[in-house]
This record gives structure tokens, sequence and C-alpha cells, in this order.
């Protein structure tokens, strides 16, 4: 039996190709889906979402019919995967955290060890920066599988050319996920210990003092939440000029017991673009970051939506400071290959 999803769902974006190929992947359910990104100004695939595609083809033996960048419909059969090293070229700045969200789930839950060296876009609009992926989202599937993300080069909007290499061994198989994998329950912040974060950008940009300023910006913003703020600065060789800087809030349930295993982290980024002053990068970053922290959620808004498959499969409560239509999309995905699942009550996202 084929899974049919409609790509229209809600916002129409690219989230449902990718949360569809991961299940897939995982449960070895074909399924099918029409009228990808209809809610975007340019629909069909993008070569982002192609080399995803290509990606599990290359891991499993996955077989689709004919499709290319622009196609509008997709069926895919999944095929079994097989751990190995695995290199990617976007050949753009295509997202490559993005790219991973097809990945995550099923190379997790699957005995070996997977090495990912992806090429293409590391800091780039509508897609997690990759430290944000390092620092916020990696820390809370670590304790699914032993995960190692390096940052080799980064990579802007247009011409990418960022490299990052990830180890993935999962500690859980599919099959025996009820024999002691934790859930996920993140609904309290507790105590704000620090902010940390890293402020980036090309080097060409380094005579302007740009990662400074931004860094500077943001720690001004910060500054009435009296807690220790250390942004690290980092300037590198690209293909592409820009910048940009992520921060994450770091809590625990008392004020010197960090718990690694079930770690509270909230996350916000800001880019760079021409005529955009490094300062206003900054405070934007700083204030997203605010808003998250005063909502007193213990999970920001975009790391719900990169939660919610791992909720639907290992069970547990979230609460956020927001439900986007990111996260009710990846709801609705996850429910069309498991079932409903997964129930909001207020901004809180639970397994049923």
């Amino acid at each position: 039996m084929t899974i049919k999803i409609d790509g229209s769902y809600l916002e129409g974006g690219g989230q449902i190709i990718r949360t569809g190929l991961a299940f897939s992947t995982l449960l070895g359910k074909n399924f099918s889906v029409d009228k990808i990104r209809q809610g975007r100004k340019v629909p069909g695939l993008k070569p982002q979402h192609m080399h995803a595609i290509l990606a599990l083809k290359d891991l499993s033996g996955a077989k689709t019919d004919d499709i290319t960048v622009g196609s509008c419909s997709l069926e895919y059969n999944p095929g079994k995967l097989k751990p190995r090293t695995l290199s990617v070229d976007i050949g753009t700045a295509g997202s490559i955290t993005l790219l991973l969200q097809s990945l995550w789930l099923p190379l997790i839950l699957f005995p070996g060890t997977f090495r990912l060296k992806f090429k293409g876009g590391t800091d780039t609009k509508w897609s997690m920066p990759i430290d944000y992926l390092a620092q916020v989202f990696v820390p809370q599937i670590q304790r699914y599988a032993d995960i190692t993300v390096k940052l080799i080069r980064r990579g802007y909007y247009p011409r990418g050319g960022g490299e990052v290499d990830i180890r993935i061994k999962g500690k859980y198989s599919f099959d025996t996920i009820s024999e002691g994998a934790p859930q996920i329950n993140l609904t309290e912040q507790g105590i704000l210990l620090q902010i940390k974060g890293v402020s980036h950008a090309s080097l060409d940009l380094e005579k302007d003092q740009v990662a400074e300023r931004q860094a500077r910006a943001a720690k001004n913003a910060l500054l009435r939440l009296d807690v220790p703020v250390h942004i690290d600065l980092q300037y590198s060789e690209t293909l592409s000029t820009g910048s940009g800087i992520t921060l994450w809030a770091i809590f625990s349930k008392s004020e010197d017991d960090v718990d690694v295993h079930n770690p509270i982290r909230l996350g916000a980024d800001s880019l760079g673009e021409k005529g955009k002053k490094a300062e206003v990068v900054g405070e934007e970053a700083a204030r997203k970051l605010l808003e998250e922290i005063e909502s007193g959620a213990a999970v920001d808004r975009h790391l719900a939506d990169n939660l919610v498959p791992f909720l639907a499969v290992f069970g547990g409560e979230i609460k956020t400071s927001v439900v986007t239509d990111h996260t009710k999309t990846n709801i609705y995905a996850a429910e069309q290959f498991l079932g409903k699942r997964i129930e909001i009550v207020n901004t809180t996202i639970r397994r049923i």
C-alpha cells in the first residue's frame, strides 16, 4: 500500500517532503506526494530536496519515479539502509541542515555507523544555521545516537560551498525502541544559567569588524538577563560574502546541575545581508532569544517542529513558545504514517 500525502497542506512547503522521506525510509512504506511546494512562489522540488532523495537512494537503494528539479509530484519506494560514508554536494547554497531532516530519523534508528560529508549552505535563510543544529538540536537527539558535527567551512548564499562532516551511530533500532529508549520531556525552563553564541562572518568583512559588532549589539540587548554571555567570534574564507549570529540560552533544574541527558536550550539567530547593519543583526537575534526566554517555554518554536518526528516515535511531551505551521505540518506528515499520535493543547505538544 502506498501512503498518499497532500503536498499543499497548510504552508505547502518542503517540510512534508523531508518528513515523508524520513518516515518512509524508517518504516519501509511507499509514499507518494503531489502538489509539492504549492504554497511557494516557485513550486516543485528544489536542488536541496533532490539531493535528499539522491542521498537516500545512495544509502538504501530507494527508487522513485522520473523526477527533476521542479517536479510537483513524487513516488518514493524505500530500500534497506546500509551503513557507509556518503558524500553530497548540493552545488548551490541549498541548506545542509534542511537536507538532514530527511536523514536523522532513519539513520539514528539503524544499527551501524554513518558518515555524512556534505557541501552546500550552512547559514542560509529559512533554515536552521549549522551552529543551531550543533548546539540546540543535536544535544536533544544525542539521547538516541552518538553524533558529532564538524564544521569545516561556512557556506553563504548564493554560492554555498560550505562543508560539514557528520558521524552518526545509533543506540537503538526501530524494532526495539520500547526497550529502554528515553522519551523527550521538556515542559519547564528551570533556571537560566548562561547565554552562549557564535558571531561569524566571511573574511572580507573582518576589516569592518562585522562579527565583533554583531556580538556587541547582542550582548548589550541581553544585559538585563543578568547572566554570563559568551559569544565566540569567527571569520573564515568563503565563496560568498556573508555573516550571521546564533545564540542559545542554557537552563537547568538547579544552579549547578545541567542535565546533559535532557538538556534545556532555547536558540535564536539572525543573518546579515547587504544593507543590513551588523548591529541590527545582533539585536535581532537577541530580541528573538528574549522572546523565547520570556515565553516560559522549554522548547523554542523552531526546535519544536524538528522534535515532532521524534515525539511521534519515542513519545514524550514538550512545551513550546509558539506552535508554528511548520510544526503542524510535521504532525500531519507523521500521522500519515503512524496514525493519530500527537495532540496540541495550547502550546504543549504530546504523544497520546
